[in-house]
């Protein structure tokens, strides 16, 4: 056999590079099954998880289920329809993408939930997301010492009815709440005057705002389930003259939010980074696919929490985030 010179060589030898880059990306098929992408976290989100698949040169599909659970099921179906062998899912229901989510898997898809909960009994590799419950603390810690000595009337912007994330994000601002008051004051007192539901977006948080404004004119807190609602909030509260009322979010940390923290106009948040959620849930689920996780690797996956203030928003705020 004749030999090939030196740049004959080299030439197999990236040809074959190519070939090995270009099986391993068709064998890597990835796709991200979003619930919604109607506030900026879920869009910045989708662009991470998108990104972070495509550098692992990964073929990668998207699907917006609208908040609609059936269109979400029909999505990641047709998803492994037609072929993806890791599913990153943000589930619009707990329970409703159980079924879904145990069908991939049993189709030898690698699931990976990010965000929003499901579960925990349904069959997926992990789930990805920040600490709902300890955000939330650290923000209700924070509201309790910065209201010390003040009668606390909130009004409570919730995302939507029967979420988990939601529960737990209020849940544990309410459960910091009480200990700091009881650490500080020694009793603990606040009366939550009304829950509106804004749909986790600004206009929805507008929207229920201003109907708790109008019940309820007294309203010296508002807190939301996450900034965007929040932020819609503000607004609400401008269009009455109302400036005395503190406004702060249980989680997120949307870069418009940080800059009316910076401001002033806005008191705190929970920090819950889209970008490392998604990036983080895409990374376990290649290893899984690679066979590279380790056995009896968590169930659970939770990102550092923090509360973010005019005290420390320096070190977060970046003005060319996505979200």
């Amino acid at each position: 056999m004749k030999s090939l010179p030196l740049s004959g060589c080299l030439l197999a030898v990236a040809l074959t590079t190519l070939a090995g880059g270009a099986a391993q990306a068709a064998d890597c098929k990835v796709g991200v099954a979003m619930y919604t992408l109607s506030a900026p976290y879920f869009a910045a989100q989708q662009a991470a998880a998108l990104d972070q698949a495509k550098k692992a040169g990964c073929e990668v599909s998207t699907s917006d289920g609208q908040n609609d659970m059936n269109k979400q099921i029909a999505d990641v179906e047709d998803m492994v329809a037609k072929g993806v062998n890791l599913l990153i899912l943000n589930p619009r229901d707990p329970e409703g993408l159980v079924a879904a989510a145990n069908a991939a898997t049993a189709a030898g898809v690698k699931v990976v939930v990010m965000d929003s909960s499901i579960n925990p009994n349904a069959d997926v590799v992990t789930q990805v997301r920040s600490s709902n419950d300890q955000n939330g603390y650290l923000v209700g810690q924070w509201l309790a010492k910065r209201m010390q000595g003040t009668p606390m009337k909130i009004a409570l912007l919730s995302g939507a009815q029967g979420n988990e994330v939601g529960r737990d994000r209020r849940l544990g601002v309410f459960k910091g709440l009480v200990e700091g008051q009881l650490t500080g004051e020694g009793k603990a007192s606040f009366e939550v005057v009304g829950q509106g539901w804004g749909s986790w977006e600004q206009e929805g948080g507008l929207k229920a705002a201003e109907d708790l404004l109008t019940a309820h004119p007294d309203i010296n807190v508002v807190l939301g389930e996450n900034d965007s609602m929040a932020l819609g909030a503000i607004k609400a509260l401008e269009g009455v003259g109302a400036s005395d009322v503190l406004v702060l979010a249980a989680a997120d940390g949307q870069k418009e939010a940080l800059a009316a923290i910076k401001e002033g106009k806005y008191g705190a948040t929970g920090l819950n980074d889209p970008d490392l959620v998604a990036r983080t849930a895409v990374d376990i689920g290649l290893d899984a696919l690679n066979g590279k996780l380790e056995a009896g690797f968590p169930k659970l996956k939770l990102t550092e929490p923090a509360v973010i203030t005019k005290d420390n928003v320096d070190q977060y705020y970046r003005a060319d985030a996505v979200f």
